[in-house]
């Protein structure tokens, strides 16, 4: 292969060609620099103009995902805090039941609840306490609040409780502030309120007076909490009044209790009965 060896004269053409053309492309890029300018700053405006959605977009999605994140991490505080809540309340239960059995001057034998029947009239309670723990029919179930009901059947490791809101429930009770008898008993209406009935009109009951248990029958116990009264209103056509009470001791809340190792005195209610019986 031949190389083809160019004369003075040639090149200095070649020479003079090429430097008209970079001259002339120096020429075009200087005379349009404002135009490569414009052009610089539309682009970067468009590119900007783009870049804004698509960083909303990203932004966006950031967020929902912390919302995600935070929401979670929400729910975990609630059930936790939900749950040091009740085992707070469960503490405070505790304690009171422990100072109450402490300060008690009866047998008490502690028990669960493990069913209840709170919906209708004939309502019960059972509790995981029998004849094996010394619990024998007719003694109270109570909490450190007051009174639940009684025991009305036992067997060796269970009884079935009468509550307080059960129609066939009754018991002698006494207003502390002004020392008046009465019956307390459930209307079979609100499944939180009792009465009092039997209250003559002369004597001033006001709202906030505490019923406590009388002891007249020998039933139950002297001085254990029944309720609070909340309303009264006198009897048409009768001398005495009808007094609502507030229980001391919720049946829904209650999970805990006492079975009160008291046996009543049959001596009054023998009396009674021998008395009825000379004049039938």
């Amino acid at each position: 292969m031949q190389f083809k060896i160019l004369k003075v004269g040639e090149a200095k053409d070649y020479i003079i060609a090429a430097f008209l053309v970079l001259l002339s492309v120096s020429i075009a890029v200087n005379r349009n620099q404002g135009g490569i300018n414009s052009l610089r700053q539309l682009s970067a405006v468009t590119v900007s103009i783009l870049q804004t959605p698509l960083a909303n977009i990203r932004i966006y999605r950031q967020a929902l995902k912390t919302n995600t994140y935070l929401q979670r991490q929400n729910i975990l505080l609630q059930d936790e805090l939900s749950r040091l809540r009740s085992l707070e309340l469960e503490n405070e239960k505790l304690r009171n039941l422990l100072a109450f059995q402490d300060s008690s001057l009866f047998e008490l034998s502690p028990t669960l609840i493990i069913g209840k029947e709170l919906m209708g009239i004939n309502n019960s309670l059972t509790i995981d306490s029998g004849t094996k723990d010394g619990v024998t029919v007719g003694m109270p179930l109570v909490t450190s609040d007051g009174l639940l009901g009684k025991v009305i059947l036992t067997s060796g490791r269970y009884s079935l409780v009468l509550p307080y809101n059960n129609s066939l429930f009754r018991v002698s009770g006494v207003i502390l502030e002004n020392q008046a008898p009465g019956i307390v008993s459930w209307d079979g209406e609100s499944l939180s309120e009792m009465v009092i009935d039997f209250v003559p009109q002369t004597i001033p009951v006001k709202e906030g007076y505490t019923v406590v248990t009388s002891g007249f029958s020998n039933e139950f116990p002297k001085g254990i909490p029944i309720g609070t009264v909340t309303r009264f209103e006198f009897e048409e056509g009768q001398e005495t009044q009808r007094i609502f009470l507030k229980p001391s001791a919720s049946l829904a809340d209650a999970s805990q209790g006492f079975v009160i190792h008291f046996v009543a005195d049959t001596t009054i209610s023998d009396l009674q009965n021998q008395f009825e019986d000379i004049f039938e």
